[in-house]
């Protein structure tokens, strides 16, 4: 059977990625160009300054990716791009790119949603097994899915509010902590004891996730602390708040694994990269004899090496058909037309 290769292009909000990727689990090149640095000094992704940025750096992502292993672009047989969920500023940079790549040198897309790539960043490392549930969470999603096979896709559970991430970024905000505020919690857990009580909301027996009321909660306690004039210890506070969000996703896991007979459960998305979350689910899996799949950290945030694993998976969607835009918002359940 002959090799396939894609370029892949992740413009989905921050980082200006693309990369080759052969057969949809070997990365030949990649190149990710993140922006942190300078959405930092405004505590989250300006989505105007990170669309500019994107148009800014596009054209020597591509010639970088090309360059680091001398390929000729000729060589590709599809170009995958992430065409939703995202900034929808950003997502057309990278859609546009695709397309111009694909009239000049007739070479199809395969429009690519965004959280697939974040499952499949799992086959990059190692083999995924059907059926499996996948835990993605990220800055702006929080949800269970489920998979029979490489096309069927089923959300069990979501966030009713605020995404897992999302509420990371807010706690350490009030911690004092810089952005992005998931790994510096992490961090700061590591050092510090659980001594402060969180609540568990949603705590109904069902796969779903509410974080706005922990998010309050963590606002008030400080609140209250400061005004009884005691300083948050914020080792003991991060340790407290992380401790919650793994008792959380333990719960609700191990209901669900009740449920449902798979071979496979794997994390998705850039807080996969959480050191607790992942060691507690692991446990987790291990004890059920489940097998438990986890993208190493530099699959977890986005990168374009994910959507070339995803695209391969759906080879047979590609078109030359340029008619399509990004879209901001679209369920993974759906197919782009």
């Amino acid at each position: 059977m002959n090799d396939t290769y894609i370029l892949a292009i992740e413009t989905s909000c921050d980082e200006t990625s693309m990369a080759i990727v052969k057969n949809g689990n070997e990365v030949l090149s990649s190149v990710v160009l993140t922006q942190m640095d300078i959405h930092k000094a405004y505590g989250g992704v300006v989505p105007e300054i990170a669309s500019r940025k994107h148009i800014e750096n596009i054209t020597m992502v591509l010639e970088e990716v090309l360059t680091k292993i001398d390929f000729n672009i000729k060589d590709i047989n599809y170009i995958a791009v992430t065409v939703g969920p995202g900034l929808i500023g950003s997502l057309l940079i990278g859609v546009e790119a695709a397309k111009t790549i694909s009239m000049v040198y007739d070479i199809p897309i395969i429009k690519t949603h965004h959280l697939k790539g974040h499952i499949f960043a799992n086959n990059l490392v190692d083999t995924i097994e059907y059926p499996l549930i996948a835990l993605v969470i990220s800055g702006g999603h929080t949800e269970y899915v489920l998979m029979e096979n490489k096309d069927s896709y089923k959300i069990l559970g979501t966030t009713l509010d605020d995404a897992v991430g999302e509420t990371y970024d807010k706690v350490a905000r009030v911690l004092g902590l810089p952005y992005p505020g998931g790994p510096e919690i992490d961090k700061a857990a590591e050092k510090g004891t659980p001594t402060y009580e969180l609540p568990f909301p949603l705590n109904d027996g069902t796969p779903n996730f509410s974080f706005s009321g922990l998010k309050s909660a963590t606002i008030n306690l400080k609140v209250k602390e400061e005004l009884r004039g005691k300083k948050i210890d914020t080792n003991n506070f991060a340790a407290s708040f992380q401790k919650k969000i793994e008792e959380i996703f333990l719960t609700k896991t191990n209901q669900l694994l009740q449920n449902y007979n798979i071979k496979t459960f794997t994390l998705a998305g850039g807080v996969a990269a959480n050191k607790g979350i992942r060691e507690t689910l692991e446990k987790l899996c291990t004890e059920k004899n489940i097998k438990f799949l986890k993208p190493p950290m530099k699959y977890c945030t986005d990168n374009a090496s994910m959507i070339g694993a995803a695209a391969f998976q759906e080879k047979e969607k590609s078109t030359k058909d340029l008619s399509f835009s990004a879209i901001s918002s679209i369920s993974i359940e759906k197919d782009f037309k």
